[in-house]
């Protein structure tokens, strides 16, 4: 389930959205909600950068005796970061992308310590995926 896309609906939609963010992960947390009643699993693709949603995911999470398992996915190679903000491809029809000016003057408040960190810096997409898995596999926790 990707946040993006949902945004993007909503603003391609005759709705008059004040806040599309808002909208979107409200209508990610009912989604995610729905899928899980019925006993299969979510990921859920979001930037994800403050507690409030953080903690809106984990309430999800929780009301429904889910497991969950979240994953950081950062790139400590700033240069590198750059790059793939600079040239990311939209697969999203409509969806503008941020700047790295957007990206760096985001609003961001650090993960707690139970939330396992996957560094893609200098890394194939294989290996990080594979890293991503046995995270879940292991139940959120790092092996």
């Amino acid at each position: 389930m990707r946040i993006d896309s949902i945004e993007q609906a909503i603003l391609d939609s005759s709705l008059a959205a004040p806040s599309v963010a808002e909208a979107g992960y409200r209508v990610g947390y009912a989604v995610a909600r729905d899928i899980l009643r019925g006993n299969v699993s979510v990921v859920a693709d979001s930037v994800n950068p403050i507690d409030v949603t953080r903690d809106a995911w984990r309430t999800v999470a929780r009301d429904l005796d889910a497991s969950l398992a979240e994953i950081e996915v950062v790139c400590s190679d700033e240069q590198e970061h750059r790059r793939r903000v600079e040239t990311r491809v939209v697969d999203v029809a409509g969806l503008r992308v941020p700047t790295w000016s957007d990206v760096v003057r985001r609003e961001y408040q650090p993960v707690d310590s139970s939330v396992h960190v996957l560094d893609t810096a200098g890394r194939d997409a294989t290996a990080c995926i594979d890293e991503a898995l046995a995270v879940v596999s292991a139940g959120g926790r790092p092996q």
